[in-house]
């Protein structure tokens, strides 16, 4: 008896190991197996306390686990300092911040990444996803109603047979979406409290018109068209909750409304983007950025604004082809938005492309220097041979080459048929080369064929002149599904990191994603093995930086 009395005590003793922190739980090493027995189903976020995305998403995480615990629910979210606690972000191989993982049953051999949005809504959502059925049924209207307050947006499937073809749609459709509550009813009371009078599916969310019912063959793939294309507002704001639901959708052709939120009149441009937007549903996504925002001012200088030119309004695509456009007629009006969108689902728009002035002095030093006005007057001269390097001023990559671009200028400055070249590619742009990362180097050989070649060799100075020497050949490659990628990551790290206070920091994670992916293909063409030698020598970027700061 004594025995079974001193281990239930060193029991309680161990679990009151397992502190709390606003309703989550805080794990070291030392407690994290204990705490994985008592709560087998676990969301843990490893942060780091100077990471600017921790701390945004530290308020919503803790309404999580508040609710959660109100509940009564044996979900629970915890959280480790894996500065502190770096044995166990090694273990379960942390390399950014925040790092949200879910343990399920107890099982740390194979954590499932968290991969939904960052409200409180969303770790619910997801968590009761991963641990119990995709619908939930509803038996009374008392149910439904708390189920519709409680949440942003959630799906109901009304069907007088549950065991229906269509009823078990909406429960395969439910099983692939998992920031959207789903649930199902065959209750009478719940038809008529929501006054559904036949099989439906309804959609009820917290703004714009309320509630969507489903049209159409029930499918799954018709389903989850129709919750994707009504579970965002007709306008969204850009913020960092909200990045990963813009960039994670399938409209991939955006347009953009900046207008500071200060403005009298921010209203009614609202308004009247909105009331567009209605016509483009499901089409093209209207996303609203608060130009007045410090946050912001990355994303302005992407488009090539300014604070004082706005409001303003451009389009965008993030298919593999990034492409920008803008309007003819700056005024936000109804009307003008819908001819202009109009005039881009029909293929009638031609692609916006900034371009600075050309400087005086442009071709007095060995490297000149191109903006999109002059660049096909240049690079396409047919008598000569063009080296260009498409740089960004806050590019760290850049920054390392331009001595050694600017002594590959001094070489070859008095060979008549060889130019060296650089162009700021965050400021001009040319339709015939699309920058996809930094610093992106493309050799224009002599000739009337407008030929390009992609020079994907060392970025050592004797490299390049071998390239050069060579005509272009030794160190040539070719455009592949890699680049597709690299420009993915550029796209998205540009945009969701637009919140960080470290803009170097974001930027260098851009560089670095895009690097170690360059580099991986690099290897594997050259050599066909990545462990050879020459492949190798590749991989000389770390795939983290010794200053962890720069992993946020």
């Amino acid at each position: 008896m004594f025995r079974v009395l001193l281990f239930c005590v060193f029991a309680v003793a161990v679990r009151a190991e397992i502190g709390e922190e606003d309703d989550v739980l805080v794990l070291k090493k030392s407690n994290f197996e204990e705490a994985l027995k008592a709560h087998p189903n676990i969301l843990v976020e490893f942060y780091a306390p100077w990471c600017g995305h921790c701390k945004a998403l530290a308020p919503e995480y803790a309404k999580a686990a508040g609710q959660l615990k109100a509940e009564g629910s044996d979900l629970k979210l915890a959280k480790v300092d894996a500065t502190e606690e770096s044995d166990l972000a090694q273990e379960f191989k942390v390399q950014g911040y925040p790092t949200i993982k879910f343990f399920k049953n107890g099982d740390k051999s194979a954590p499932k990444d968290y991969s939904a949005g960052r409200q409180a809504e969303d770790f619910i959502n997801w968590l009761k996803k991963r641990t119990g059925p995709a619908t939930t049924t509803l038996t009374e209207a008392s149910a439904a109603k708390q189920l519709i307050e409680g949440s942003e947006v959630v799906v109901i499937g009304f069907f007088k047979d549950v065991e229906s073809a269509d009823a078990q749609a909406l429960v395969s459709a439910a099983e692939s979406i998992d920031d959207v509550p789903f649930a199902i009813t065959s209750s009478d009371d719940v038809f008529s409290e929501y006054e559904v009078t036949k099989d439906s599916v309804v959609l009820f969310k917290k703004f714009d018109e309320g509630r969507n019912t489903f049209e159409g063959e029930a499918t799954k793939e018709n389903l989850l068209a129709f919750v994707k294309a009504n579970q965002l507002p007709l306008v969204i704001e850009f913020t960092e909750q909200t990045a990963p639901k813009i960039f994670g959708g399938e409209i991939k052709s955006h347009i953009l409304m900046f207008l500071p939120k200060s403005s009298s009149d921010f209203q009614d441009k609202l308004d009247q983007f909105k009331k567009a937007s209605e016509s483009f549903k499901g089409k093209i996504l209207f996303i609203f950025i608060d130009s007045e925002s410090e946050d912001n001012q990355r994303i302005l200088e992407f488009f090539g604004l300014k604070k004082e030119e706005c409001p303003a309004v451009r389009l965008i695509t993030l298919e593999d082809e990034m492409t920008k456009y803008k309007p003819d007629n700056e005024e936000i009006t109804t009307d003008n938005i819908k001819a202009f969108c109009t005039k881009f689902t029909e293929g009638k728009l031609k692609p916006h492309l900034m371009s600075q002035d050309i400087p005086e002095d442009w071709d007095k030093n060995p490297v000149k220097v191109l903006v999109g006005k002059n660049f096909e007057e240049v690079a396409f001269d047919a008598k000569k041979n063009v080296f260009v390097e498409f740089y960004a001023p806050w590019c760290g990559h850049c920054k390392q080459l331009a001595p050694i671009w600017d002594k590959l200028g001094e070489q070859f400055k008095e060979a008549e048929d060889i130019v060296i070249a650089k162009m700021d590619s965050t400021a001009n742009e040319i339709e015939t080369v699309k920058v996809r990362s930094f610093p992106t180097l493309k050799f224009f050989p002599a000739g009337d064929d407008r030929k390009v070649v992609d020079y994907n060799g060392e970025r050592t100075l004797e490299a390049f002149a071998k390239f050069l020497e060579s005509g272009g050949k030794e160190g040539a490659g070719t455009e592949d599904e890699v680049s597709i990628w690299r420009n993915f990551i550029y796209i998205f790290f540009f945009f969701y990191s637009h919140t960080l206070n470290r803009y170097d920091s974001a930027f260098y994670l851009c560089e670095l994603c895009a690097e170690v992916l360059y580099l991986s293909a690099q290897a594997i063409s050259s050599s066909g093995n990545p462990s050879s030698s020459k492949a190798a020598a590749r991989f000389s970027v770390p795939l983290l930086p010794s200053d962890t700061s720069h992993t946020c």
